[in-house]
């Protein structure tokens, strides 16, 4: 379409003139705002000024009176308390500090004693954002929440077993209504038993069940929340199998079946709540959308009270260990990643391998885990040192061949198309398979996978130093930039630097040793991985990256050695010459693989002519 001057002349003047109106507009809804509040604050001065003046006292008094009739109607038939009537009791073990408060009856905190927080104190679980409570029948057509209610402290003190128990009691305006809370702490481990009875039920609840509702909030333990919240899953075994899912900004789950425990690990520690006879059914909501906290959850579950009006609950608030919470028998265990999902292959050999050995490198090596790591890497490297040496022995024939394959590429020039088959050709003569080398290598991926969730969630590396890294449970950052570099942070691992630097020299050395590549991409490769590793586990644990370190540096160690002083490069030409004069036989795979070569070379050649 073509435009005059007139016409382009026009289109300006009219976009002034918008442009014009919209300003004029806009300023003047501007000053009748300004109006509009000028306006507002004379009339709330003149009222503030004639309003009579309140008294501040008579106020608070007011406020009391209200929140103490609130009380009173909420309490119904149960005896009237107030936040003066209070009670805090602490239960300890070797392992944990337990706060229970007679408002609900229930747990207030927990704290664990072997570990500790951003700020050093112990590590807090079960605190501000946490309780357990159920709907009970207060009066005629009310209901209030056991966590409103004030408890009553009946006793408290210690069994013959070591063990420490509180009974907190909710009484009624009869003998007939009532309902008792009693906790017991064993004398060691994570786990708080707790005794709901209900006497005279049928009046309290519906149908005898106790409508749980267990809310759950897991705040920052780790110095990286991004990356702990990637690590943090709510667990469960619903009719007998676990499943689990990790958390994203809110989702939800229903239970149609009976569910015996329901639980949030975040990383390196586990809150959850357990039915030894299972819940009925029930749901969960949870959120990761707050900068303050890891997770937030509510869950509503069904708990049936037995003949007796009892019913029995559990909690288990610790550290997310494979060993301890498999020594309580319910399956907690399931929730450690040891690998999970698509990765679940390689739980196994966490379970049955590396773990133990780890254990056991970790006896040996006290506090100083950085050397239980070397020591675990020097294992692993031992353990698949045959897979090693069939790699490089398949290098060295490869290499022994070198020559030859330079003479077809002379031959050949630009066909890549001849190159390739008579390059076939020539391997199945030899008897070398070029795929010899890689196919070690791909064994040993579920290795590096099964490293990577242990890594991931041993609670034992956290807080673990070793040389200039701090923590061996997150990254190493001796070097900090004070701004963000996308994909790499505002810092840099120097274990990930050496893991890239050893990766590199891998690459080089291993393409020196392989015939050269036509294809410049499969020619530079090798290379490109160091730089993502660079990139992508500059935000893995520190545990990791010396672990890749020390796996690359014993790699370049093994090839100098077993390429320079254990293979026989004359005696591989010899048994190549050896292979020449046997006679050969096809797979039904090369067959094909030919017939498809050639094809392609016959369609390449007339593709030739016709341009020409």
């Amino acid at each position: 379409m073509n435009f005059d001057r007139n016409t382009v002349i026009g289109f300006v003047l009219l976009a002034i003139l918008f442009f014009g109106y919209f300003y004029l507009l806009n300023n003047e809804q501007s000053e009748m705002r300004q109006k509009q509040a000028k306006e507002q604050f004379v009339r709330d001065s003149i009222a503030a000024a004639t309003a009579p003046a309140i008294d501040p006292k008579k106020a608070a008094i007011d406020s009391l009176r209200s929140d103490s009739l609130e009380r009173v109607m909420a309490a119904g038939t149960f005896t009237p308390t107030t936040d003066s009537n209070e009670v805090r009791v602490r239960l300890e073990n070797s392992a944990v500090s337990v706060v229970l408060s007679s408002r609900g009856g229930q747990i207030e905190q927990v704290e664990l004693k072997e570990y500790r927080g951003l700020d050093s104190s112990p590590v807090v679980l079960a605190g501000k954002g946490t309780s357990l409570g159920y709907p009970i029948k207060t009066g005629t057509g009310r209901t209030s929440s056991s966590t409103t209610l004030l408890y009553s402290l009946i006793d408290s003190g210690r069994m013959a077993d070591g063990s420490s128990f509180v009974r907190f009691r909710l009484n009624g305006s009869d003998s007939i209504r009532s309902v008792e809370h009693r906790f017991e702490l064993p004398k060691d481990g994570f786990l708080i038993r707790q005794s709901i009875q209900v006497k005279g039920a049928e009046a309290l609840v519906d149908d005898r069940t106790l409508r749980t509702e267990w809310n759950y909030t897991a705040y920052q333990q780790e110095q990286d929340l991004p990356f702990e919240k990637q690590n943090t899953q709510v667990g469960y075994v619903e009719k007998g199998e676990f499943d689990y899912h990790t958390i994203g900004r809110s989702a939800d789950r229903s239970f149609e079946g009976s569910v015996n425990w329901l639980g949030i690990r975040q990383r390196f520690f586990l809150g959850a709540v357990i039915a030894p006879n299972a819940f009925q059914k029930g749901d969960i909501v949870w959120s990761d959308s707050s900068s303050k906290y890891v997770v937030e959850s509510r869950s509503k579950l069904l708990l049936p009270l037995n003949g007796s009006g009892v019913a029995d609950l559990q909690f288990f608030y610790g550290p997310s260990d494979y060993h301890i919470l498999k020594q309580y028998g319910l399956g907690l265990e399931q929730i450690v990643n040891l690998g999970q999902g698509v990765y679940a292959f390689v739980r196994p050999l966490n379970k049955y391998i590396i773990l133990p050995i780890y254990e056991f490198f970790r006896g040996l090596s006290g506090t100083n885990l950085g050397i239980a790591i070397l020591l675990l890497t020097l294992f692993i490297r031992l353990l698949i040192s045959p897979l090693t040496y069939s790699s490089y022995l398949s290098g060295a024939k490869m290499k022994a061949l070198r020559p030859e394959i330079a003479k077809l590429k002379e031959k050949f020039g630009e066909d890549r198309q001849a190159m390739s088959m008579e390059q076939m050709k020539l391997f199945r003569e030899a008897g070398v398979n070029p795929l010899g080398g890689c196919i070690p290598a791909l064994l040993q991926i579920p290795i590096f996978f099964a490293l990577f969730s242990f890594f991931n969630s041993e609670v034992t590396l956290r807080g673990a130093s070793f040389l200039w890294a701090h923590d061996l449970s997150t990254y190493d950052a001796p070097i900090q930039f004070g701004f963000s570099i996308p994909l790499l942070g505002g810092h840099l691992s120097l274990f990930n630097v050496l893991a890239a630097l050893t990766s590199f020299l891998i690459a080089w050395y291993s393409m020196s040793m392989t015939p050269e590549q036509d294809n410049p991409m499969l020619k530079h490769m090798p290379y490109i991985f160091p730089v993502f590793l660079l990139f992508f586990f500059n935000q893995l644990p520190a545990g990791l990256t010396w672990y890749y370190t020390v796996s690359n540096l014993v790699t370049l160690g093994l090839q100098f050695i077993i390429q320079q002083y254990i293979i026989d490069h004359d005696k591989i030409l010899a048994k190549i010459e050896e292979n020449r004069k046997k006679p050969k036989t096809k797979t039904k795979w090369q067959e094909r693989l030919e017939q498809m070569q050639e094809q392609q070379k016959q369609l390449s050649d007339r593709k030739n002519k016709l341009s020409k």
